[in-house]
């Protein structure tokens, strides 16, 4: 082994959102010697390739919504050219940039030691990290945190997919492209495919099942995959791909072999100038030396940790996607921060981690879908039908008020409740402001609000948000 060149409290290994949490509430606070080990760039998935540059794309389809729906309100908008694609891509690179560099100066100011390479496990205490020169530094921590991450998955049994691009290709592409094919049907695939559409790709959405988004409440999906068709997406049911071929006579374009309801013996083809893999994300461990440790991982590859993050090895601890549990951004950070209180903050924070139950998540889809807690289903499978009782409304927003009816889109909403108390285990809701109005309601549902207490909350008139507290 390579002698200690290192010493350290806390090691990090993962410069994402939520290894950055834990090694900066761990220095800055606390007071622990730590370090922070990250192989791409700081902000991991999320700053680079995920939550943020896709807002940023939301927010510029969201703007071509608009400015498609202006004309109801008697603005006359003539485009004298077409949407500047490359433009923005820049931008929202230097963007990025911007964020990459204040998370460097972010960990400088809590004294937490950045080092740029890649790092895998020795044993239970050390690392060895490989730098950018190819040299190589061997670091010893009393603890170590795995906050590795996640990387998408592409279909390799299918001959030709790497013609396509991941979700990750998406913020690499330089030109916006003409016919594009979304594989898919989760929250990527379905925002992917949103976007697309809005900034004027024509889009088609390939599923395996007749609905997308099916870890939902049904009514998010069967709303959501009507609208979708409303809006001129093209969703291919009951589909799966065969074989990609490159078009040699049209350089840049590519043939799609697919099924589908119309194609249910095959036969069904494409030609497409994008192609995107939606097909869900595996964790980041290879090279990790995870067996060096001998830190366990589930049938899925995911480190297996408990709810105080802790791993199958003492002083070793995973958090975020790398460890699978619910893969959103908020939720590594606050499991990381709690993780640093309890390791480093004091005997009052012994028993500090993150409660998973009741956590409040969105889909940046065209309109936004927001639920936390229980869809109807699982709630009649944990409590009993007799024990349930739901309410719900489907209307039409103010917004659209002066629009043709095909131009309108849909809001609905359900509430699902347990018990005489009629306790709300379930809030799911559709349409325009979705995202702003969840994290509100979230924080009622995670106090443990009653039906009731809705109902005693006067309504802001006219909003769509009031018809959540006058429900019938």
């Amino acid at each position: 082994m390579a002698p200690i060149s290192k010493e350290c409290d806390f090691l990090v290994i993962g410069g994402g959102s939520g290894g950055l949490a834990c090694a900066r509430r761990a220095s800055g606070q606390w007071g622990a010697k730590t370090i922070a080990v990250e192989s791409g760039k700081l902000g991991g998935t999320c700053v680079n390739v995920g939550c943020v540059p896709k807002k940023v794309t939301w927010n510029a389809a969201a703007i071509a919504e608009t400015l498609h729906e202006a004309a109801a309100y008697g603005f006359q908008i003539k485009e004298t050219a077409p949407f500047d694609f490359k433009t923005f891509k820049h931008k929202r690179d230097d963007y990025v940039r911007r964020l990459n560099g204040i998370y460097e100066r972010n960990l400088a100011n809590d004294k937490v030691e950045y080092i740029h390479g890649r790092a895998h496990l020795l044993d239970k205490n050390s690392v060895q990290v490989v730098l950018d020169d190819g040299s190589r530094e061997t670091i010893r921590a009393k603890k170590i945190l795995l906050a590795t991450g996640g990387h998408p998955n592409l279909p390799t049994h299918i001959p030709g997919a790497e013609l396509g691009i991941s979700s990750e290709g998406f913020f690499h592409l330089e030109t916006l492209p003409k016919r594009v094919g979304v594989v898919g049907a989760g929250y990527i695939a379905v925002e992917m495919a949103g976007m697309f559409h809005h900034l004027g790709s024509e889009t088609h959405l390939f599923i395996r099942h007749e609905t997308f988004l099916r870890a939902f409440d049904p009514m998010i999906q069967e709303t959501i995959v009507t609208e979708y068709e409303r809006q001129g997406i093209h969703i291919h049911r009951n589909s799966s791909q065969s074989k990609v071929e490159k078009l040699d006579d049209k350089p840049g374009w590519m043939k799609l072999h697919y099924t589908d309801k119309e194609f249910p013996d095959g036969g069904g083809t494409m030609d497409l100038d994008c192609l995107l893999w939606g097909i869900g994300r595996s964790p980041e461990v290879e090279d990790l030396g995870l067996d060096n440790a001998g830190v366990k991982q589930d049938a899925k590859g995911h480190i297996v940790a408990d709810d105080y993050q802790n791993t199958s090895v003492d002083g070793i601890y995973a958090l975020g996607d790398v460890a699978g549990k619910i893969e959103l951004t908020p939720v590594a950070i606050a499991a990381g921060r709690q993780l640093a209180n309890r390791l480093f903050g004091g005997p009052e924070f012994q028993n500090a981690k993150l409660d998973y139950e009741n956590i409040p998540s969105v889909v940046f889809a065209h309109p936004e879908v927001g639920s936390i807690g229980l869809s109807e289903p699982d709630a009649v499978e944990k409590f009993g039908r007799e024990n349930i009782k739901v309410y719900k409304t489907s209307f039409t927003a103010m917004y659209y008020a002066l629009m043709d009816p095909k131009e309108k889109g849909p809001t609905s909403y359900k509430v699902v409740c347990q018990g005489p108390e009629e306790k709300i285990v379930g809030l799911h809701i559709l349409g325009t402001g979705t995202s702003e109005m969840l994290q509100g309601f979230g924080v009622a549902v995670k106090m443990g609000a009653r039906k009731r207490d809705l109902d005693s909350c006067v309504a802001i008139h006219p909003t769509s948000a009031e018809e959540l507290v006058t429900l019938k």
